[in-house]
């Protein structure tokens, strides 16, 4: 059977959060495509997402009577196959974060665009908004990742096989997380994806922040068949997952002597392993019930006993699929019943580009004006994601292999990191319009091809370049390179030297 986990409830107070108060820590509520701050209906300040991305035009959405102000701008980005557009966003790196991405392309025709989202190198899922649209709805996505760095990037990727226009945005929250929170779950190889998150018995609003001190959206789950509310609180800070008290004053409670059964989620599930979280509480003070509850035809707790002051039961891998079932079935004199609930589909994290070649590019990247839009994130990962002019080597590690940047209109210098890019078997710089000088090289021991002409680089051309046996291209020509041809290149038969700083391999 899938492993369970219970805790129990200690009556501790969890203080409530004061309206406007931001929240912990490294934590973001960004505005796609604003110019200003604004501020919603509970409080809560957003801020523009410019300092945060590079890429993309902010616009304003021709849409009237919206009770979100954030989703009255957009930020679209440009129809680029392959390329990711990455929000960078300082963080922790010894906590988990809540993620959750805002869509709403409006009301009018065409029909929005699909794309991927992706985070830290990780592809989380494929968005399609379309029925969201049509029914003028906005389209909400939600994960928990861990942070790999001190810097989370979450990147919009355009695929090719999904529509021929570009991805868009309009809100995202990135929220630290209370390190108790899903610490059940082993972040160093999954990260979760919201699937439900539940408030049975609900026929209210949806319950968020501030009731929720991480703005976790518990959606209502109306049945006036079996709808019960409670005439008391339950305090919450004990458990793990810090619910919001206010999710245990609604429940769904069976008739007498008949089990109490649901569909949920409302959605059928593919075959995998899942997080499950289920929270209960009497409705009566001072009382107590006893239930076993089911998941689809397995026992996922057995003789649970429930007292007001409230208890959760969750497991980190249960196996869904299909439409599922919960069956609560009474072992005592008072029917069973559920307050609220939780479901998670795992994912495993990607792997990342190997440190060093990561460094090496960003140092790169410092040293550079005018480049792509798309150079952020991780620079080869996920599989069809890497940056525009890098080609990478997916085996036991991840490594940069070339760098093709000719006729990219760029301009600064080249960084001597670059020769920490031992995997390298060719460079590419031509035409454009580089200054400086050529750095050190020898390291590149797998180097073949080296294209730097039509360029403005200066100084002398390397000696240390003849040193690299595996070298067979070296186009320099069109340069303000000065001072003698190092006589280890003359003297290397796999090179003629041509007027004008000119070196080619024999064909």
């Amino acid at each position: 059977m899938p492993p369970l986990f219970t805790a129990a409830v200690l009556l501790l107070l969890l203080l409530p959060i004061a309206a406007g108060q931001r929240f912990r820590g490294f934590s973001y509520l960004l505005d796609c495509g604003a110019e200003n701050a604004t501020t919603d209906s509970r409080g809560l300040r957003w801020d523009p997402d410019g300092p945060y991305v590079s890429a993309g035009s902010p616009s304003a959405l021709q849409v009237q009577g919206l009770l979100d102000p954030t989703l009255a701008t957009i930020r679209a980005f440009p129809n680029k196959p392959g390329a990711k557009f990455c929000y960078a966003l300082p963080v922790d790196p010894n906590r988990r974060y809540l993620v959750r991405p805002t869509f709403f392309y409006g009301t009018s025709l065409p029909r929005p665009p699909a794309f991927d989202l992706i985070v830290d190198g990780t592809f989380w899922t494929a968005v399609d908004t379309a029925d969201d649209s049509m029914a003028g709805s906005a389209s909400h996505y939600e994960a928990v990742f861990p942070a790999r760095g001190r810097n989370m990037t979450f990147c919009l990727g355009v695929n090719r096989n999904y529509t021929d226009s570009g991805p868009f945005i309009n809100a995202l929250q990135v929220i630290q997380l209370d390190d108790t929170v899903y610490n059940s779950t082993d972040f160093k190889s999954s990260a979760m994806g919201l699937i439900a998150r539940t408030k049975f018995g609900s026929t209210g609003d949806v319950e968020r922040y501030p009731d929720d001190s991480f703005d976790r959206y518990w959606q209502p789950f109306p049945d006036s068949k079996h709808a019960v509310s409670s005439t008391h609180n339950v305090t919450s800070a004990d458990f793990w997952n810090l619910p919001p008290p206010d999710v245990f004053n609604t429940a769904l409670v069976a008739e007498q002597n008949a089990p109490l059964v649901l569909q949920w989620p409302p959605i059928p599930l593919q075959n995998d392993s899942y997080y499950v979280a289920l929270y209960f509480a009497d409705t009566l003070d001072d009382s107590s019930r006893i239930f076993d509850v089911n998941i689809n035809d397995y026992r996922f707790v057995k003789d649970l006993t429930v007292t007001s002051a409230g208890h959760s039961v969750f497991a980190t891998q249960w196996i869904l699929s299909g439409l599922t079932r919960v069956i609560v079935t009474s072992k005592s004199v008072l029917p069973p019943l559920i307050n609220a609930g939780e479901v998670f589909g795992l994912f495993p994290i990607g792997r990342l580009t190997i440190t060093r070649d990561a460094l090496a590019l960003e140092s790169i990247k410092r040293s550079l004006q005018n480049i792509p839009d798309d150079w952020i994130g991780d620079p080869c990962m996920p599989h069809g994601y890497a940056w525009t002019g890098v080609t990478c080597h997916e085996g036991p590690n991840i490594r940069v292999i070339s760098l093709n940047f000719s006729s990219m209109g760029i301009s600064g210098s080249l960084s001597p990191e670059i020769a920490n890019l031992t995997a390298l078997t060719d460079i590419s710089f031509a035409n454009n319009s580089l200054s400086g000088s050529i750095p050190d090289l020898n390291k590149l021991s797998k180097l073949q091809r080296l294209h730097l002409h039509d360029n403005k680089l200066n100084g002398t051309i390397p000696q240390t370049l003849g040193t690299i046996q595996t070298l067979r291209e070296l186009f320099l020509q069109n340069n303000n390179l000065t001072g003698a041809i190092p006589q280890n290149l003359l003297n290397n038969t796999g090179f003629q030297f041509l007027p004008g700083n000119n070196f080619s391999s024999i064909p």
